[in-house]
C-alpha cells in the first residue's frame, strides 16, 4: 500500500540520532510533517540502544557544533548544563600531550560540551520531539528510495508488524550514519555509482565508566595523550572526559597491531604502559570503575563524494556519518552533523522545500564542513601503516608536514594555538592557517620552551591523589 502524508509538504529523516533529531528541528518549520523513521524503538530517557554501540565511547562536541545546535535549538546548550553536561573551555581546561610535546592551557578560545552520548541524544531529542510537526516511526526498517534518477518521491519501508508501505515525501534525508545504503539505492535507481575513499588504521576503541574521586568529580580538565604517527608504528592514544554525575569516561585506543582488549584486566595496564605518557593510568588507580569495557572497531575514515555525481536526484540528500565517517579521535562527527543540519535548513528556507536542484545545492553545500575535518582526520591517519592502499599522496605528505610544523609552533606559541583550535573546533576554516602572519610564526617556531610534564596545578594533582 501507499500512504501519502497530509498536509502536503512532508519529510522523511532516516535516522533518529543526533544529526536525525536535527535534520528533523530544521525541516520542522517548512514540513507541515516531519517523519523519523528509525530502526531502534527510542528511549524517551538517557538509556542506551542496540543502534547506537559508539555511545559506549568518549564523545565530545566542538563550539563549532554547539553554535550550529544552539541555532536550531535555541536553549539546548542550557538544557544540557542543566542536565549534567559540562562546558569546557579550549585550551584552558585540556592537558593534551600532542606528537610535538605538552600544550600549554591558554586562554579560552572555544569550548567544547562534554556528556554521556545517551545524555545529549536525550536531551536533544526531547526538545526536537516537542514540536507537533515531528513523529518518530519507531522499529521500522528502510528498504530503499522510490522514485527515480530525475526525482526521489519517498521511501519503502518494514513496520514492526512485518507489514511493508511505501511513505511519500517531498524530501528524504538519509541521516543512517555508518552503515548507510543510499550508494546501493542510488545505483538501483540507475544512476552511477559514487566516488569513494576509505583510510583505514585499524583503530580499535575500549572505553570505560569510572567514577571520579570524590574531590576531582567537578572542574577537572580533559586529558588527552595522542599518538606520534612519525615513528612508523601502530598508534596508541587515550582520553579522559569528566562528563555528568562526576564520572570519567575514558577511552583507549590503538591502531593495527596495537588495539587495546575487551578484558579490565588490561585497560589500567594500557593507559599506563603503552601510551607515551602514564598520566590517565595514573589517575584510574584512584578513579571506581562503574561499567565493564565496551569495544567498538568500526572507526574507518570513510567519505562519499556525492557533491561530484554527474547527476543527482532531487528530493533526496545525503548528512552526517551517512555521507562522512571519521575516525571518531578527532571527535568532529556531531559537529558536522549540526553544521549541516543548519545549512539544509536555511538553503530550504531559501529555495523552498522540494524546489527543483534543492537537494544538489544541499550536497555542495556540506561538502564544506564535511571537507574540513576530513582533511583533519585523514591528515594523520594515512601515515599509519595499511591504512591506505597505496599510501599517503602527494598533498597529503605537503599538508601533514606543515600542519605538523603548525602544531609544534602551537606548543609555545598561543597565537598560533589560537588559529590551529579555530579551525579544529570547526568555527573558521582552513584558510586562516596560510595566512602570512601564521606562515612566519610557523617558520619562526615555538616561542616558549617545551614543557617538561603535563601542565596540572598542585591542586588538580592533589584532588586526584597524585600528590
Amino acid at each position: 500500500m501507499s500512504e501519502r502524508p497530509s498536509p502536503a509538504r512532508a519529510a522523511v529523516v532516516l535516522g533518529g540520532s543526533h544529526t536525525g533529531m536535527l535534520v528533523a528541528r530544521a525541516l520542522a518549520g517548512l514540513a507541515d510533517r516531519v517523519v523519523v523513521v528509525e530502526r531502534d524503538e527510542l528511549p524517551a530517557a538517557p538509556e542506551p540502544r542496540r543502534g547506537l554501540p559508539q555511545a559506549r565511547h568518549a564523545h565530545m562536541l566542538w563550539s563549532g557544533g554547539v553554535r550550529a545546535m544552539e541555532e536550531l535549538l535555541p536553549g539546548i546548550t542550557a538544557a544540557l548544563l542543566d542536565a549534567g553536561a559540562r562546558r569546557a573551555p579550549v585550551t584552558t581546561d585540556m592537558v593534551v600531550l600532542s606528537a610535538h610535546g605538552w600544550f600549554r592551557r591558554w586562554p579560552e578560545s572555544h569550548h567544547v560540551l562534554l556528556a554521556g552520548r545517551d545524555l545529549l541524544d536525550a536531551t536533544v531529542r526531547a526538545r526536537v520531539l516537542a514540536d507537533g510537526h515531528v513523529e518518530v516511526a519507531g522499529a521500522t526498517e528502510v528498504l530503499g528510495l522510490t522514485g527515480g534518477a530525475e526525482a526521489v518521491t519517498g521511501v519503502r519501508v518494514r513496520d514492526r508488524d512485518g507489514r511493508e508501505r511505501t511513505v511519500e515525501a517531498d524530501l528524504v534525508v538519509d541521516a543512517t550514519g555508518r552503515g548507510s545504503a543510499a550508494a546501493r539505492w542510488l545505483t538501483a535507481l540507475r544512476l552511477p555509482a559514487p566516488e569513494r575513499r576509505e583510510v583505514d588504521t585499524g583503530l580499535a576503541y575500549a572505553s570505560r565508566l569510572y567514577l571520579a574521586p570524590e574531590q576531582a568529580r567537578a572542574g577537572f580538565p580533559v586529558i588527552n595523550v595522542q599518538p606520534d604517527p612519525r615513528d612508523g608504528g601502530p598508534g596508541r592514544a587515550g582520553f579522559l572526559l569528566p562528563i555528568e554525575n562526576g564520572r570519567w569516561i575514558v577511552t583507549l585506543n590503538g591502531t593495527r597491531g596495537a588495539e587495546p582488549t575487551s578484558s579490565a584486566d588490561d585497560f589500567v595496564p594500557f593507559a599506563r604502559e603503552r601510551l607515551r605518557h602514564p598520566l590517565i593510568g595514573d589517575l584510574l588507580a584512584g578513579a571506581e570503575p562503574l561499567s565493564d569495557v565496551a569495544v567498538t572497531r568500526a572507526t574507518v575514515n570513510r567519505r562519499y563524494f556525492y557533491e561530484r555525481m554527474p547527476a543527482w536526484p532531487d528530493n533526496f540528500t545525503v548528512l552526517g556519518d551517512a555521507l562522512a565517517a571519521y575516525n571518531p579521535v578527532y571527535g568532529h562527527g556531531l559537529a558536522v552533523g549540526a553544521q549541516s543540519a543548519l545549512l539544509l535548513r536555511d538553503l530550504a528556507r531559501r529555495h523552498g522545500l522540494g524546489a527543483p536542484g534543492l537537494s544538489r545545492r544541499v550536497q555542495k553545500a556540506v561538502a564544506r564542513p564535511v571537507g574540513a575535518a576530513w582533511d583533519l582526520a585523514i591528515g594523520q591517519d594515512v601515515f599509519y601503516p595499511g591504512a591506505t592502499e597505496n599510501g599517503p599522496t602527494a598533498r597529503d605528505r605537503i599538508v601533514a608536514a606543515y600542519v605538523s610544523r603548525l602544531m609544534h609552533t602551537a606548543t609555545g606559541n598561543g597565537r598560533v594555538a589560537r588559529r590551529v583550535t579555530d579551525v579544529t573546533s570547526l568555527e573558521r576554516r582552513a584558510e586562516v592557517l596560510l595566512t602570512p602572519s601564521v606562515l612566519l610564526a610557523a617558520l619562526a617556531g615555538p616561542l616558549k620552551p617545551a614543557l617538561p610534564g603535563p601542565p596540572l596545578t598542585a591542586e588538580e594533582l592533589k584532588r586526584a591523589g597524585l600528590q
